[in-house]
């Protein structure tokens, strides 16, 4: 259904080809085409270019790039001052295919591949919108669901994700417990055949709006350690006891909606957990390599949509009866930036490419969440400066940018805790 309803969206976008499948995706990147590299390309935003995807994906890209432009773009102010994306929004994303893009076709997904997928994260982030919290929503909360949920859970809740009429959170982080899973308190206790959920979480994207959130508790607390007694449920909105605080106020990413969540003696039933009791550590570290390295792809991208913002500025605007352009410091600094973004971005793809494979390890998707994140961070500050005091008013797309860019360090685990996984994997006696 999933499928044909994006099939349908294709062909008003006005685009005649299907979605790429992850079989026929095997045979779209096999050098058949020559495709030009980023460093390459008239733009870094071009479509068409990258060894990694293929002509399909590229009539793909069109449509999403012609969704964000008219579905997100006019719009996205207005939301930052609500503090969150309309619903609406979410149902014309799930209509247009834009959801569940990577779930297989018969768990109720699109069925496409890891590559159709990146190309929605790409293009939201050279729309610099980041208030749909689509990415969230479709490649790291629904796979817990899929790889790990029951057939009740799959057939309840995929479908309706897909069509955007059932929007998801993942709810791990604590206010005294943030990059450390291992230190939550939020717990549920076994009640007869059901459990009791108390606890609170903190900076939850997609909070406010979720109908559905995979909530991290602690469900053992005499083992060793607590890795081996955390378990996940699904609680779902309305529920007696559960909670939503106020939208929290932020530095940026102002459109995505983020609360507090509280539980308050949730009673669910057994059908509530997701996979099996306690194994939820496990879960979460098989899991987390893939929202790092859609962090990375996103920043990257990031820093590409920046870069093209910043060169159509400095070759328009005149200082001293010459562009900004023309000044060889400026030139030089254009120069350092594009070698730093393509050679980030070559290793970005290169993951990309593993875990189409089921291959991307831990420590990979750490150094690519933190080099293109802290990569983000730097590209953001000197474009700023490129525009001079302009870079500085909100109304330039730059000056969200910015700031928007700031929390790609922090969440999905600190930078700090990326070069902890990294250094463990040098070290460990193999």
């Amino acid at each position: 259904m999933a499928a044909r309803l994006f099939r349908g969206s294709l062909r008003r976008w006005g685009c005649r080809c299907a979605l790429p499948s992850r079989p026929a995706a095997r045979y779209s990147h096999s050098g058949g085409e020559e495709r030009l590299e980023t460093p390459s390309a008239k733009k870094l935003t071009d479509i068409g270019t990258r060894r990694i995807f293929s002509s399909e994906h590229d009539i793909f890209r069109k449509s999403v790039r012609k969704f964000f432009q008219e579905e997100v773009i006019p719009y996205h102010a207005e939301w930052e001052k609500a503090g969150e994306v309309s619903r609406e929004l979410w149902e014309k994303a799930g209509k247009q295919g834009l959801l569940g893009i990577n779930i297989a076709e018969r768990h109720g997904g699109v069925g496409g591949d890891l590559y159709s997928a990146a190309v929605v994260w790409e293009e939201q982030a050279y729309s610099n919108c980041t208030g749909p919290g689509f990415t969230l929503h479709s490649d790291i909360i629904m796979p817990y669901i899929v790889n790990y949920g029951s057939e009740e859970q799959i057939k309840r809740f995929i479908p309706q994700m897909t069509s955007g009429k059932c929007i998801g959170a993942l709810a791990m982080t604590e206010p005294g417990a943030g990059s450390d899973l291992q230190g939550i308190r939020t717990n549920a206790k076994k009640d007869g055949n059901d459990w009791i959920l108390n606890g609170s979480k903190v900076f939850i994207s997609n909070g406010w709006l979720s109908d559905i959130v995979i909530v991290v508790a602690l469900t053992n607390r005499e083992t060793l350690s607590p890795a081996h007694g955390i378990s996940l449920f699904l609680v779902e909105n309305g529920m007696k006891g559960f909670i939503k605080g106020k939208k929290l106020q932020k530095m940026g990413q102002k459109a995505q909606d983020t609360a507090e969540l509280f539980f308050e003696d949730v009673r669910l039933p057994a059908s509530a957990l997701i996979g099996e009791e306690n194994k939820g550590f496990y879960y979460l570290m098989k899991e987390l390599p893939k929202e790092r390295l859609v962090i990375a792809d996103l920043a990257v991208s990031a820093c590409e949509f920046m870069f093209e913002e910043t060169r159509t500025y400095v070759k328009e605007r005149k200082i001293f009866g010459k562009t900004v352009a023309q000044m060889q410091t400026v030139q030089h600094k254009l120069a350092e930036l594009k070698t730093q973004i393509c050679v980030t971005r070559a290793f970005v793809d290169s993951c990309l490419q593993l875990h189409e494979k089921k291959r991307l390890d831990s420590a990979s998707a750490s150094m690519a969440k933190y080099w293109a994140s802290e990569l983000q961070n730097r590209v953001a500050y000197d474009c700023v400066q490129l525009h001079g005091g302009w870079g500085y008013m909100w109304e330039y797309p730059i000056a969200k940018a910015y700031v928007d860019a700031r929390v790609q360090t922090i969440y999905g685990g600190t930078n700090e805790i990326m070069k902890e996984l990294i250094a463990r994997e040098i070290i460990h006696d193999k």
